[in-house]
């Protein structure tokens, strides 16, 4: 009997997931898919690892239907696609660990009260990972949960890039810098050693560009800065975040504005970015392929964006040997990475136009000083190592 791992990735409105098969020394992808439209009209599609559809399942008057509601068809699907194989254990996306989790832990009732209270620093986020685990644990209650944390990537940063310049009694009780996106980082990180073992040893910088965007400044593999900092809104700005903004903004916002707590954090997660300065779409497809004037000043200003955090990236390293696109937009959207590169050619960065256009691989020319490299993460992939490392581990103890 062969032992699988499921993962998932819960949002508000969709859950991601992926099938591996365990062996002594692998893990074997099997099938993947999500559930999107929770809220509206859920539809849950499942694909094999080939991308052939295996199931596609449509709620048209299920605006109702809870996050439990939903993963119980996709638990019994898993059950009846695994057939005499057994699930060993399920992982779980959590955004925040805080300062307690720099690793993979078992999901016990002590451990979901610990990750709730962390929910106000990545609200967009959290409540909803959360939502995921409490519905497996009243779906099946025996079955192994492990939290996986986009946090953890980024524990070991030195103090001073952890710090804000506030009385440190508030450092003290947690206010402090953690990062987030590590997952897709150290995917990034494993995967940069197979395809550059050189680069890999030096000095890198990975832009994991999305619906939700950041940095990382990776020196021989491991994190020494990024730009997200106590939450997932600071840094790039984002598909519907901010990202960095004057602290004194939010005063006016609540004093001029009259705009409460609650007013502001809809503003500056929901409300901002590509789509509050597009006013169109927060999908940079849309903006790309849009011409009106606001939607080619959003592209701009986060093509700025992002190179001027570059700097603050470069301070860190101390000098730049690489620089990896990576997620929805560093995968996809070439115009976005020509612009990027185009503010960046101060460092030497030079990208071949044709091999940017194709958008696999290294993309950098010859005569670049900056190797670039477009590469798919895999969120999932970490995810399901990382679960299934715990599982055989506690299996061997």
């Amino acid at each position: 009997m062969t032992q699988a791992i499921l993962t998932l990735n819960a949002g508000s409105s969709s859950v991601k997931f992926a099938l591996y098969r365990m062996s002594e020394c692998d893990l074997s992808l099997t099938c993947h898919g999500k559930i999107e439209g929770i809220g509206t009209a859920p539809h849950l599609i499942a694909r094999d690892a080939a991308d052939h559809v295996l199931a596609d399942r449509r709620w048209v008057d299920g605006a109702a239907l809870t996050h439990e509601e939903l993963l119980g068809p996709l638990l019994t699907f898993v059950d009846v696609h695994l057939g005499e194989d057994r699930l060993a254990a399920i992982g779980h996306r959590v955004v925040h660990g805080g300062l307690r989790y720099a690793a993979p832990v078992l999901i016990d009732a002590a451990v979901f009260t610990a990750l709730e209270e962390l929910s106000p620093l990545a609200p967009l986020h959290q409540p909803h990972n959360l939502k995921a685990v409490r519905a497996v644990g009243a779906l099946r209650p025996g079955a192994i949960q492990i939290a996986c944390f986009d946090t953890a990537f980024h524990h070991d940063h030195e103090a001073v890039v952890t710090r804000f310049a506030i009385p440190r009694i508030w450092h003290e009780r947690g206010v402090r810098r953690y990062g987030f996106h590590g997952l897709s980082y150290e995917f990034i990180a494993e995967r940069l050693r197979s395809l550059d073992p050189a680069l890999a040893g030096g000095r890198c910088i990975v832009a994991h560009l999305g619906s939700g965007a950041s940095l990382c400044a990776l020196r021989d593999g491991r994190s020494i800065d990024t730009t997200m900092g106590f939450t997932a809104l600071d840094g790039l700005m984002m598909g519907t975040r901010c990202g960095a903004i004057d602290p004194g903004v939010l005063l006016y916002l609540q004093r001029a504005g009259m705009m409460t707590p609650d007013a502001v954090e809809t503003l500056l997660y929901e409300q901002s970015g590509l789509l509050g300065v597009s006013g169109i779409s927060s999908d940079m497809r849309d903006l790309l392929a849009s011409p009106d004037p606001r939607a080619r000043e959003a592209i701009d200003l986060f093509a700025f964006r992002v190179a001027r955090e570059v700097g603050a990236m470069l301070a860190s390293l101390g000098g730049l040997d690489g620089f990896i696109f990576t997620a929805g937009i560093g995968e996809n959207a070439p115009l976005v990475r020509a612009a990027i590169a185009a503010r960046l050619g101060w460092t030497g960065l030079e990208l071949d136009a044709a091999a940017n256009l194709a958008g696999a691989g290294r993309i950098s020319t010859d005569a670049s000083r900056i190797t670039a490299w477009v590469m798919a993460t895999d969120e999932e992939a970490m995810i399901a190592h990382h679960t299934a490392t715990f599982v055989t581990g506690a299996r061997g103890s």
